[in-house]
């Protein structure tokens, strides 16, 4: 079999193709053997940095870093919008940006990302996460009971800061042509949604079209990250361009979404780490954590659609250590199952 780049193998499954092997999917792009399939190639125009640095956010909300996960997360307790009806009075958007040298700065990311664009497909995308923006602005419980009692001024507040952003999405794939869109947003708990369909059809599934529009109406495939026990909303996905879903978590019937939508959408995930947990953890055996790679990936990897996605949470040894396995079996097992080499 002809040798093929980690690109080619990603594209294949947003076309409905089968791939050469199993790809890993990871967020963050981290090469293994001096392969990854996509990395994040996208403009930093407002600056932000508060996912992995803490501090605030372009619309104002204050993050805090979790000691455990090293993620941040908006600051318990201080939510800055306590009724949706003052939106427009509370939420300050930053300044547009003028003057910027788009093609310059694409030059300055390829080379500051490490990104070989001949081996590796980029993902950019808006940065809007809308429902998890609207609970960062007022908590769950009255993020939620906005969607109930005055959606409407939900939609409102969403759909301006959609047209705040669309000059920046549409310059970033004129000049960073992305290979693969990304929206996210987690609108799932691990067991069930947050809210009805209705609401997201309604809400939230206009926003995710305006959302992907910049890159549907030049093809590009649209990839979404959204936790929990989401797969009601894979169809409705669909419908605005998603060809990737991650991290499709096992609390999803994965395989009847495969078989549901089959060549429509590819599955990036499939083994939850709180799913694998050894016993005795930290402490655990190298060879029963291959082995649950390889069964998640001879679960899922029948005839293409699959990609794996999966790894321990955590900056401990014993972490760092499950990953370096996971990324090996993964690697090799998942050539393996298509009978490809290298």
């Amino acid at each position: 079999m002809a040798k093929i780049t980690p690109k080619e193998n990603w594209l294949r499954l947003g076309r409905g193709e089968m791939p050469a092997y199993v790809p890993r999917f990871t967020m963050m792009g981290d090469e293994y053997m001096g392969e990854a399939a996509v990395k994040m190639l996208a403009p930093m125009v407002f600056k932000q940095n508060h996912f992995t640095d803490g501090g605030y956010d372009m619309w104002g909300v204050r993050y805090v870093a979790d000691a455990n996960t090293g993620a941040t997360l908006p600051e318990p307790g201080n939510f800055i919008l306590q009724d949706i009806e003052d939106w427009e009075k509370v939420i300050k958007f930053p300044e547009q940006p003028k003057d910027i040298d788009y093609e310059k700065m694409y030059e300055h990311d390829l080379i500051a990302m490490k990104v070989d664009r001949d081996k590796s497909a980029t993902m950019a995308g808006p940065g809007l996460m809308p429902f998890q923006q609207l609970v960062a602005f007022m908590g769950f419980t009255e993020g939620l009971m906005a969607l109930i009692t005055d959606p409407d001024s939900v939609k409102d507040m969403l759909n301006a800061m959609v047209d705040f952003l669309e000059p920046t999405m549409y310059a970033t794939v004129e000049y960073y042509k992305p290979d693969i869109w990304y929206l996210l947003d987690d609108t799932a708990a691990k067991e069930t949604p947050f809210f009805s369909m209705e609401v997201y059809r309604d809400v939230f599934k206009p926003i995710y079209a305006r959302l992907a529009k910049p890159a549907t109406d030049r093809g590009i495939p649209v990839e979404f990250h959204n936790c929990g026990r989401c797969e009601d909303q894979v169809g409705d996905m669909i419908d605005f361009g998603v060809k990737y879903w991650d991290p499709a978590q096992e609390t999803n019937d994965l395989l009847a979404v495969k078989e549901k939508y089959k060549g429509k959408i590819c599955i990036c995930g499939g083994w939850d780490w709180d799913h694998h947990i050894p016993k005795n953890w930290p402490n655990f055996d190298e060879e029963e954590i291959r082995q649950g790679v390889r069964d998640s990936i001879d679960k899922y990897c029948e005839g293409g659609g699959y990609a794996f996605g999966g790894g321990v949470p955590g900056m401990n040894d014993a972490a760092r250590r499950v990953n370096e396995i996971v990324r090996d079996e993964v690697h090799w097992y998942g050539r393996k199952v298509y009978g490809y080499t290298d």
